[in-house]
Protein backbone atom coordinates (compact mmCIF):
# COMPACT_ATOMS: atom_id res chain seq x y z
CA UNK A 1 0.00 0.00 0.00
CA UNK A 2 1.31 3.19 -1.22
CA UNK A 3 1.52 6.44 1.20
CA UNK A 4 0.29 9.89 0.70
CA UNK A 5 4.00 11.31 0.88
CA UNK A 6 4.82 9.71 -2.27
CA UNK A 7 2.12 10.05 -3.91
CA UNK A 8 2.68 13.95 -3.23
CA UNK A 9 6.02 13.47 -4.59
CA UNK A 10 5.30 11.63 -7.66
CA UNK A 11 2.46 13.95 -8.50
CA UNK A 12 4.72 16.40 -7.76
CA UNK A 13 7.46 15.11 -10.49
CA UNK A 14 4.85 14.64 -12.92
CA UNK A 15 3.28 18.06 -12.86
CA UNK A 16 7.20 19.44 -12.74
CA UNK A 17 7.97 17.13 -16.00
CA UNK A 18 4.66 18.23 -17.36
CA UNK A 19 5.14 21.75 -17.18
CA UNK A 20 8.58 21.65 -18.56
CA UNK A 21 7.88 20.19 -21.77
CA UNK A 22 4.82 22.31 -22.03
CA UNK A 23 7.21 25.29 -21.39
CA UNK A 24 9.70 24.14 -24.03
CA UNK A 25 6.82 23.91 -26.36
CA UNK A 26 5.77 27.44 -25.42
CA UNK A 27 9.14 27.70 -26.14
CA UNK A 28 9.73 26.10 -29.68
CA UNK A 29 6.51 27.82 -30.91
CA UNK A 30 7.51 31.21 -29.82
CA UNK A 31 10.40 30.83 -31.53
CA UNK A 32 9.13 29.10 -34.54
CA UNK A 33 6.62 32.15 -34.81
CA UNK A 34 9.38 34.71 -34.74
CA UNK A 35 11.13 33.16 -37.47
CA UNK A 36 7.91 32.87 -39.75
CA UNK A 37 7.49 36.47 -39.02
CA UNK A 38 10.98 37.38 -40.19
CA UNK A 39 10.42 35.05 -43.17
CA UNK A 40 7.11 36.85 -44.01
CA UNK A 41 8.72 40.30 -43.36
CA UNK A 42 11.94 39.26 -45.60
CA UNK A 43 8.99 37.64 -48.10
CA UNK A 44 6.92 40.84 -47.79
CA UNK A 45 9.97 43.17 -48.83
CA UNK A 46 11.19 41.05 -51.56
CA UNK A 47 7.92 40.89 -53.18
CA UNK A 48 7.45 45.15 -52.58
CA UNK A 49 11.01 45.04 -54.04
CA UNK A 50 9.88 42.70 -57.03
CA UNK A 51 6.88 44.66 -57.85
CA UNK A 52 8.23 47.51 -57.60
CA UNK A 53 11.26 46.13 -60.24
CA UNK A 54 8.36 44.64 -62.02
CA UNK A 55 6.40 48.34 -62.67
CA UNK A 56 10.00 49.77 -63.54
CA UNK A 57 10.47 46.98 -66.24
CA UNK A 58 7.10 47.32 -67.40
CA UNK A 59 7.17 51.39 -67.63
CA UNK A 60 10.39 50.95 -69.50
CA UNK A 61 9.12 47.73 -72.22
CA UNK A 62 5.89 50.53 -72.03
CA UNK A 63 8.24 53.66 -72.75
CA UNK A 64 10.90 51.40 -75.33
CA UNK A 65 7.49 50.28 -77.59
CA UNK A 66 5.96 53.70 -77.43
CA UNK A 67 9.05 55.15 -78.75
CA UNK A 68 9.36 52.13 -81.41
CA UNK A 69 5.77 52.80 -82.31
CA UNK A 70 6.63 56.21 -82.76
CA UNK A 71 9.42 55.03 -84.94
CA UNK A 72 7.55 53.39 -86.97
CA UNK A 73 5.00 55.35 -87.73
CA UNK A 74 7.24 58.31 -88.79
CA UNK A 75 10.29 56.79 -90.16
CA UNK A 76 10.11 53.33 -91.63
CA UNK A 77 6.13 53.35 -92.27
CA UNK A 78 7.05 56.26 -95.00
CA UNK A 79 10.32 55.17 -95.96
CA UNK A 80 8.84 51.73 -97.06
CA UNK A 81 5.80 52.95 -98.83
CA UNK A 82 8.19 55.16 -100.87
CA UNK A 83 10.57 52.25 -101.09
CA UNK A 84 7.51 50.35 -103.17
CA UNK A 85 7.89 53.59 -105.52
CA UNK A 86 11.66 53.74 -105.54
CA UNK A 87 13.48 50.79 -104.69
CA UNK A 88 16.36 53.21 -103.61
CA UNK A 89 15.05 54.54 -100.12
CA UNK A 90 16.40 52.68 -97.51
CA UNK A 91 14.29 51.82 -94.76
CA UNK A 92 15.64 52.65 -91.58
CA UNK A 93 15.95 49.74 -89.04
CA UNK A 94 14.09 49.32 -85.37
CA UNK A 95 15.24 51.15 -82.85
CA UNK A 96 15.64 48.51 -80.46
CA UNK A 97 15.06 44.87 -80.08
CA UNK A 98 11.13 45.19 -79.02
CA UNK A 99 10.81 46.62 -82.96
CA UNK A 100 11.39 43.13 -84.22
CA UNK A 101 7.65 42.65 -83.41
CA UNK A 102 6.76 45.77 -85.97
CA UNK A 103 8.42 43.67 -89.20
CA UNK A 104 4.97 41.90 -90.00
CA UNK A 105 3.20 45.16 -89.97
CA UNK A 106 6.45 46.42 -92.48
CA UNK A 107 5.34 43.39 -94.42
CA UNK A 108 1.67 44.28 -94.11
CA UNK A 109 2.26 47.88 -95.30
CA UNK A 110 4.03 46.81 -97.88
CA UNK A 111 1.30 44.37 -99.68
CA UNK A 112 -1.24 47.00 -99.16
CA UNK A 113 0.54 50.05 -101.02
CA UNK A 114 1.87 47.64 -103.87
CA UNK A 115 -2.04 46.16 -104.31
CA UNK A 116 -3.82 49.93 -104.03
CA UNK A 117 -0.56 51.03 -106.70
CA UNK A 118 -1.60 48.86 -109.06
CA UNK A 119 -5.32 49.19 -108.21
CA UNK A 120 -4.85 52.79 -109.06
CA UNK A 121 -2.39 52.41 -112.02
CA UNK A 122 -4.76 50.24 -114.10
CA UNK A 123 -7.38 53.21 -113.15
CA UNK A 124 -5.10 55.40 -114.99
CA UNK A 125 -4.31 53.08 -117.77
CA UNK A 126 -8.12 52.45 -118.27
CA UNK A 127 -8.98 55.98 -118.56
CA UNK A 128 -5.96 56.76 -120.49
CA UNK A 129 -6.77 54.20 -122.59
CA UNK A 130 -10.20 55.85 -123.62
CA UNK A 131 -8.43 58.97 -124.07
CA UNK A 132 -5.74 57.46 -126.33
CA UNK A 133 -8.83 55.63 -128.39
CA UNK A 134 -11.04 58.96 -129.09
CA UNK A 135 -7.52 61.01 -129.80
CA UNK A 136 -6.41 58.38 -132.40
CA UNK A 137 -9.97 58.53 -134.12
CA UNK A 138 -10.28 62.28 -134.15
CA UNK A 139 -6.61 62.16 -136.09
CA UNK A 140 -7.82 59.75 -138.29
CA UNK A 141 -10.51 61.54 -139.33
CA UNK A 142 -8.54 64.45 -139.70
CA UNK A 143 -5.90 62.40 -141.78
CA UNK A 144 -8.69 61.31 -144.57
CA UNK A 145 -9.98 64.97 -144.08
CA UNK A 146 -5.71 66.22 -145.29
CA UNK A 147 -5.95 63.28 -147.84
CA UNK A 148 -9.30 64.95 -149.54
CA UNK A 149 -7.77 68.50 -149.36
CA UNK A 150 -4.64 67.30 -151.32
CA UNK A 151 -6.88 65.72 -153.72
CA UNK A 152 -9.21 68.94 -154.23
CA UNK A 153 -6.58 71.36 -154.39
CA UNK A 154 -3.65 71.80 -157.09
CA UNK A 155 -2.33 74.81 -155.99
CA UNK A 156 1.79 74.01 -155.26
CA UNK A 157 1.64 76.72 -152.09
CA UNK A 158 -1.49 74.99 -150.56
CA UNK A 159 -0.66 71.45 -151.51
CA UNK A 160 2.93 72.16 -149.47
CA UNK A 161 1.07 73.38 -146.64
CA UNK A 162 -1.44 70.38 -146.76
CA UNK A 163 1.54 67.98 -146.63
CA UNK A 164 2.76 69.65 -143.81
CA UNK A 165 -0.03 69.48 -142.05
CA UNK A 166 -0.05 65.77 -142.69
CA UNK A 167 2.77 65.31 -141.21
CA UNK A 168 2.31 66.82 -138.20
CA UNK A 169 -1.21 64.79 -138.01
CA UNK A 170 1.37 61.77 -138.53
CA UNK A 171 3.62 63.04 -135.31
CA UNK A 172 0.35 63.33 -132.90
CA UNK A 173 -0.56 59.90 -133.94
CA UNK A 174 2.83 58.72 -132.99
CA UNK A 175 2.31 59.77 -129.81
CA UNK A 176 -1.43 58.76 -128.97
CA UNK A 177 -0.16 55.31 -130.28
CA UNK A 178 2.81 55.13 -127.99
CA UNK A 179 0.82 56.32 -125.48
CA UNK A 180 -2.12 53.55 -125.71
CA UNK A 181 0.70 50.64 -125.91
CA UNK A 182 2.23 52.13 -122.82
CA UNK A 183 -1.91 51.74 -121.20
CA UNK A 184 -2.03 47.92 -122.54
CA UNK A 185 -3.80 48.20 -125.87
CA UNK A 186 -3.10 46.82 -129.44
CA UNK A 187 -0.65 48.35 -132.02
CA UNK A 188 -3.56 49.75 -133.72
CA UNK A 189 -2.54 48.31 -136.94
CA UNK A 190 -2.47 44.84 -139.08
CA UNK A 191 -0.14 45.03 -141.80
CA UNK A 192 0.42 41.84 -143.93
CA UNK A 193 4.14 41.29 -144.68
CA UNK A 194 6.63 44.18 -145.73
CA UNK A 195 10.43 44.87 -146.23
CA UNK A 196 12.34 45.14 -142.80
CA UNK A 197 13.81 48.60 -144.31
CA UNK A 198 10.24 49.54 -145.15
CA UNK A 199 9.40 49.00 -141.68
CA UNK A 200 12.45 50.98 -140.66
CA UNK A 201 11.65 53.47 -143.23
CA UNK A 202 8.76 54.24 -141.87
CA UNK A 203 9.14 54.74 -138.26
CA UNK A 204 11.71 57.22 -139.81
CA UNK A 205 8.88 58.84 -141.69
CA UNK A 206 7.32 59.59 -138.14
CA UNK A 207 9.55 62.11 -137.01
CA UNK A 208 10.07 65.53 -137.22
CA UNK A 209 14.13 65.66 -137.62
CA UNK A 210 13.67 62.35 -140.49
CA UNK A 211 16.36 64.15 -142.76
CA UNK A 212 19.25 63.99 -140.25
CA UNK A 213 18.84 59.73 -140.44
CA UNK A 214 21.51 58.17 -142.78
CA UNK A 215 20.39 54.52 -142.97
CA UNK A 216 22.98 51.98 -144.51
CA UNK A 217 21.00 49.16 -145.67
CA UNK A 218 23.09 45.61 -145.41
CA UNK A 219 20.34 43.29 -146.11
CA UNK A 220 19.64 40.64 -148.33
CA UNK A 221 17.34 41.88 -150.94
CA UNK A 222 13.54 40.68 -149.97
CA UNK A 223 14.75 40.20 -146.11
CA UNK A 224 10.83 41.17 -144.57
CA UNK A 225 8.91 40.60 -140.97
CA UNK A 226 6.45 38.86 -140.69
CA UNK A 227 2.62 39.98 -140.70
CA UNK A 228 2.34 40.62 -136.98
CA UNK A 229 5.83 42.35 -136.27
CA UNK A 230 5.72 44.97 -138.69
CA UNK A 231 4.13 47.56 -136.72
CA UNK A 232 5.90 46.86 -133.53
CA UNK A 233 9.36 46.76 -135.41
CA UNK A 234 8.09 50.35 -137.27
CA UNK A 235 6.85 51.79 -133.51
CA UNK A 236 10.48 50.38 -131.60
CA UNK A 237 12.39 52.03 -134.46
CA UNK A 238 10.35 55.77 -134.16
CA UNK A 239 11.02 55.69 -130.63
CA UNK A 240 15.03 54.93 -130.65
CA UNK A 241 15.38 57.06 -133.44
CA UNK A 242 13.50 60.18 -131.57
CA UNK A 243 15.86 59.62 -128.60
CA UNK A 244 18.58 59.76 -131.06
CA UNK A 245 17.31 62.72 -132.54
CA UNK A 246 16.10 64.59 -129.04
CA UNK A 247 19.67 63.89 -127.17
CA UNK A 248 21.64 64.88 -130.24
CA UNK A 249 23.07 68.38 -131.89
CA UNK A 250 20.73 69.32 -134.53
CA UNK A 251 23.89 69.96 -137.22
CA UNK A 252 24.61 65.85 -136.57
CA UNK A 253 23.47 62.93 -138.09
CA UNK A 254 22.33 59.78 -136.50
CA UNK A 255 23.44 56.25 -138.19
CA UNK A 256 21.35 53.72 -138.57
CA UNK A 257 22.55 49.93 -139.69
CA UNK A 258 20.60 47.13 -140.67
CA UNK A 259 22.33 44.00 -141.12
CA UNK A 260 22.36 39.83 -140.62
CA UNK A 261 23.67 38.38 -137.73
CA UNK A 262 23.70 34.77 -136.32
CA UNK A 263 20.13 34.81 -134.92
CA UNK A 264 18.64 37.60 -137.26
CA UNK A 265 19.17 40.82 -138.23
CA UNK A 266 20.25 43.84 -136.03
CA UNK A 267 18.98 47.19 -136.19
CA UNK A 268 21.68 49.67 -134.68
CA UNK A 269 21.03 53.29 -134.05
CA UNK A 270 23.97 55.57 -133.00
CA UNK A 271 23.91 58.87 -132.07
CA UNK A 272 26.87 61.40 -131.45
CA UNK A 273 24.47 63.18 -128.00
CA UNK A 274 25.35 63.78 -124.86
CA UNK A 275 24.95 59.96 -123.60
CA UNK A 276 23.68 58.59 -120.73
CA UNK A 277 25.50 57.81 -117.10
CA UNK A 278 26.49 53.88 -116.40
CA UNK A 279 23.46 54.24 -113.73
CA UNK A 280 20.91 55.80 -116.39
CA UNK A 281 22.03 53.14 -118.86
CA UNK A 282 21.08 50.71 -116.67
CA UNK A 283 17.96 51.75 -115.51
CA UNK A 284 16.76 52.06 -119.58
CA UNK A 285 17.96 48.83 -119.91
CA UNK A 286 15.67 47.56 -117.16
CA UNK A 287 12.76 49.09 -119.06
CA UNK A 288 13.16 48.12 -122.70
CA UNK A 289 13.83 44.98 -121.29
CA UNK A 290 10.34 44.69 -120.52
CA UNK A 291 10.94 42.07 -117.57
CA UNK A 292 9.62 44.38 -114.75
CA UNK A 293 5.80 45.64 -114.81
CA UNK A 294 5.85 49.40 -115.42
CA UNK A 295 3.66 51.91 -113.92
CA UNK A 296 2.42 55.01 -114.52
CA UNK A 297 3.99 56.51 -111.66
CA UNK A 298 7.44 55.29 -112.71
CA UNK A 299 7.36 57.49 -115.90
CA UNK A 300 7.81 61.07 -114.70
CA UNK A 301 6.20 64.17 -114.66
CA UNK A 302 5.52 64.39 -117.79
CA UNK A 303 5.45 60.53 -118.44
CA UNK A 304 8.21 59.52 -120.84
CA UNK A 305 6.52 56.62 -122.63
CA UNK A 306 9.29 55.71 -125.46
CA UNK A 307 11.45 53.73 -123.55
CA UNK A 308 8.04 52.29 -121.51
CA UNK A 309 6.16 51.75 -125.03
CA UNK A 310 9.58 49.80 -126.47
CA UNK A 311 9.90 47.60 -123.50
CA UNK A 312 5.87 46.48 -123.51
CA UNK A 313 6.44 45.45 -127.47
CA UNK A 314 9.59 43.69 -126.64
CA UNK A 315 7.62 41.72 -123.87
CA UNK A 316 4.81 41.51 -125.91
CA UNK A 317 6.32 40.13 -129.57
CA UNK A 318 9.86 38.65 -128.52
CA UNK A 319 12.21 41.31 -129.54
CA UNK A 320 15.63 42.38 -127.71
CA UNK A 321 16.86 45.79 -127.65
CA UNK A 322 20.04 46.45 -125.87
CA UNK A 323 21.28 49.86 -124.62
CA UNK A 324 24.07 48.67 -122.36
CA UNK A 325 26.72 50.15 -125.41
CA UNK A 326 28.12 53.70 -125.71
CA UNK A 327 27.94 54.82 -129.04
CA UNK A 328 31.33 55.17 -131.18
CA UNK A 329 30.31 58.91 -131.95
CA UNK A 330 30.30 59.68 -127.75
CA UNK A 331 26.36 59.24 -127.97
CA UNK A 332 23.99 55.97 -127.18
CA UNK A 333 24.00 52.92 -129.22
CA UNK A 334 20.75 51.36 -129.26
CA UNK A 335 20.30 48.04 -130.59
CA UNK A 336 17.48 46.18 -132.03
CA UNK A 337 17.56 42.39 -132.66
CA UNK A 338 14.41 41.08 -134.16
CA UNK A 339 14.58 36.95 -133.98
CA UNK A 340 14.94 34.58 -137.33
CA UNK A 341 11.15 33.35 -136.44
CA UNK A 342 10.49 36.73 -137.16
CA UNK A 343 11.64 37.07 -140.48
CA UNK A 344 10.13 36.38 -143.70
CA UNK A 345 11.32 36.88 -147.64
CA UNK A 346 9.28 38.82 -150.07
CA UNK A 347 10.89 38.29 -153.89
CA UNK A 348 12.06 41.83 -154.72
CA UNK A 349 11.26 41.33 -158.57
CA UNK A 350 7.59 40.73 -157.28
CA UNK A 351 6.81 43.00 -154.84
CA UNK A 352 10.45 46.04 -154.93
CA UNK A 353 11.10 47.89 -151.62
CA UNK A 354 9.49 51.52 -151.85
CA UNK A 355 11.78 53.66 -153.72
CA UNK A 356 12.39 56.32 -150.43
CA UNK A 357 14.30 53.07 -148.92
CA UNK A 358 18.23 52.80 -148.87
CA UNK A 359 19.04 50.38 -151.33
CA UNK A 360 20.84 47.84 -150.43
CA UNK A 361 25.08 46.93 -150.36
CA UNK A 362 24.10 43.63 -151.05
CA UNK A 363 23.76 43.36 -154.72
CA UNK A 364 25.91 46.47 -155.82
CA UNK A 365 22.85 48.57 -155.75
CA UNK A 366 24.44 51.75 -154.48
CA UNK A 367 26.22 53.91 -156.77
CA UNK A 368 29.82 53.16 -157.17
CA UNK A 369 32.19 56.47 -157.02
CA UNK A 370 33.47 56.68 -160.73
CA UNK A 371 37.56 56.18 -161.10
CA UNK A 372 39.52 59.51 -161.41
CA UNK A 373 40.28 60.76 -164.82
CA UNK A 374 43.75 60.32 -163.76
CA UNK A 375 43.40 56.48 -163.08
CA UNK A 376 43.83 54.66 -166.50
CA UNK A 377 40.62 51.94 -166.62
CA UNK A 378 42.30 48.40 -166.69
CA UNK A 379 42.50 46.44 -170.18
CA UNK A 380 38.96 44.58 -171.57
CA UNK A 381 41.46 41.58 -172.35
CA UNK A 382 42.53 41.09 -168.83
CA UNK A 383 38.55 39.69 -167.79
CA UNK A 384 37.67 36.61 -168.33
CA UNK A 385 34.55 36.06 -170.38
CA UNK A 386 32.00 34.43 -167.48
CA UNK A 387 33.10 37.33 -164.31
CA UNK A 388 32.58 40.03 -167.12
CA UNK A 389 28.85 38.47 -168.03
CA UNK A 390 28.52 38.25 -164.25
CA UNK A 391 29.64 41.69 -163.95
CA UNK A 392 27.38 42.96 -166.42
CA UNK A 393 24.65 40.70 -165.01
CA UNK A 394 25.06 42.49 -161.42
CA UNK A 395 24.99 45.75 -163.00
CA UNK A 396 21.91 45.37 -165.34
CA UNK A 397 20.16 44.06 -161.70
CA UNK A 398 21.13 47.75 -160.21
CA UNK A 399 20.16 49.91 -162.95
CA UNK A 400 16.55 48.28 -163.09
CA UNK A 401 16.32 48.74 -159.10
CA UNK A 402 17.24 51.93 -159.18
CA UNK A 403 16.64 53.83 -162.65
CA UNK A 404 16.61 57.91 -162.35
CA UNK A 405 13.89 60.09 -162.56
CA UNK A 406 10.42 58.20 -161.97
CA UNK A 407 11.71 54.50 -160.39
CA UNK A 408 11.22 52.94 -164.14
CA UNK A 409 13.17 50.07 -165.32
CA UNK A 410 16.08 50.32 -167.84
CA UNK A 411 15.85 48.66 -170.81
CA UNK A 412 18.88 45.84 -171.66
CA UNK A 413 19.61 48.38 -174.75
CA UNK A 414 20.46 51.27 -172.21
CA UNK A 415 22.81 49.21 -170.29
CA UNK A 416 26.55 49.57 -170.90
CA UNK A 417 28.74 48.04 -173.01
CA UNK A 418 32.24 47.77 -173.70
CA UNK A 419 33.72 49.02 -176.36
CA UNK A 420 36.78 51.83 -176.69
CA UNK A 421 35.66 54.74 -174.69
CA UNK A 422 34.04 52.15 -171.85
CA UNK A 423 37.04 49.52 -171.51
CA UNK A 424 35.97 46.12 -169.42
CA UNK A 425 36.94 45.87 -165.68
CA UNK A 426 39.69 43.72 -164.90
CA UNK A 427 39.12 40.47 -162.68
CA UNK A 428 39.90 41.86 -159.34
CA UNK A 429 38.22 45.15 -159.97
CA UNK A 430 34.92 45.32 -158.25
CA UNK A 431 31.72 46.19 -159.86
CA UNK A 432 31.01 49.90 -160.81
CA UNK A 433 28.03 51.54 -162.26
CA UNK A 434 28.34 52.68 -165.85
CA UNK A 435 27.41 55.28 -167.10
CA UNK A 436 25.14 54.58 -169.97
CA UNK A 437 26.08 55.25 -173.35
CA UNK A 438 23.52 57.34 -175.69
CA UNK A 439 23.83 57.29 -179.35
CA UNK A 440 23.78 60.88 -180.53
CA UNK A 441 19.76 60.06 -182.48
CA UNK A 442 18.88 59.37 -178.60
CA UNK A 443 20.76 62.43 -177.48
CA UNK A 444 18.86 64.63 -180.40
CA UNK A 445 15.66 63.07 -179.04
CA UNK A 446 15.80 63.56 -175.86
CA UNK A 447 17.78 66.92 -175.38
CA UNK A 448 16.07 68.90 -177.73
CA UNK A 449 18.27 71.36 -180.25
CA UNK A 450 18.82 75.23 -179.01
CA UNK A 451 16.44 76.45 -182.13
CA UNK A 452 13.25 73.69 -180.84
CA UNK A 453 14.52 75.09 -177.36
CA UNK A 454 13.78 79.17 -178.15
CA UNK A 455 10.85 77.80 -180.98
CA UNK A 456 9.23 76.38 -177.73
CA UNK A 457 6.87 78.56 -175.89
CA UNK A 458 7.18 78.84 -172.55
CA UNK A 459 4.69 77.16 -169.84
CA UNK A 460 2.48 79.29 -168.43
CA UNK A 461 1.44 78.98 -164.68
CA UNK A 462 -1.89 77.50 -165.27
CA UNK A 463 -0.24 74.52 -166.97
CA UNK A 464 2.38 74.22 -164.55
CA UNK A 465 -0.62 73.77 -161.93
CA UNK A 466 -1.95 71.42 -163.88
CA UNK A 467 0.87 69.35 -164.29
CA UNK A 468 1.62 69.30 -160.74
CA UNK A 469 -1.84 68.76 -160.00
CA UNK A 470 -1.55 65.81 -161.78
CA UNK A 471 1.40 64.80 -160.63
CA UNK A 472 -0.48 65.04 -156.50
CA UNK A 473 -3.58 63.05 -158.44
CA UNK A 474 -1.29 60.32 -159.53
CA UNK A 475 0.18 60.02 -156.11
CA UNK A 476 -3.07 60.11 -153.80
CA UNK A 477 -4.82 57.37 -155.83
CA UNK A 478 -1.90 55.41 -155.42
CA UNK A 479 -1.59 56.24 -151.22
CA UNK A 480 -5.43 55.18 -151.38
CA UNK A 481 -4.78 51.94 -153.85
CA UNK A 482 -1.99 50.89 -150.93
CA UNK A 483 -4.07 51.51 -147.81
CA UNK A 484 -7.08 49.79 -149.20
CA UNK A 485 -4.84 46.78 -149.63
CA UNK A 486 -3.69 47.24 -145.69
CA UNK A 487 -0.11 48.08 -146.29
CA UNK A 488 0.21 52.16 -146.19
CA UNK A 489 2.03 52.74 -142.99
CA UNK A 490 0.22 55.69 -140.67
Amino acid sequence: MIEIPELAFGGLAAGTVSALALGSGLWRSRRERARLRREMTGLRHQAEQSARAGAEEAERIRQAFTAELEHLATRRMPAEASRTAHPHVPVPGPVGPEGAATEPVLAALRTAVLQERKRVDAAARAGMRGTTREIQASLYRLQDILHGLQQRYDEPELAQDLYSLDHENEQSLRRAQVAAVVCGAWVGLAREESHLVDAVTGGQARLSGYRRVKLHNHLDPGTALVSHAVEPVAIIAAELLDNALRHSSPDTSVVVNLEHVHNGVAVTVDDAGVGMAPDERAAAQRVVAGTDPIMFSDLGDPPRMGLAAIGQLTRQFDLSVDLSTPSPYGGVRAVLLVDKHLLSHIDPALRPAAASTSPSTRTGEVPRPEPLAGHAEPAAGHAEPAEHAARAERVEHAEHAHAPGDGRPVSVDDQPTSGPDQPAPAVDDLPRRRRRQVSPDQAAMIRPSAAETAAAPARSPEETAAALGALQSATAAARDAARSEGTAPR
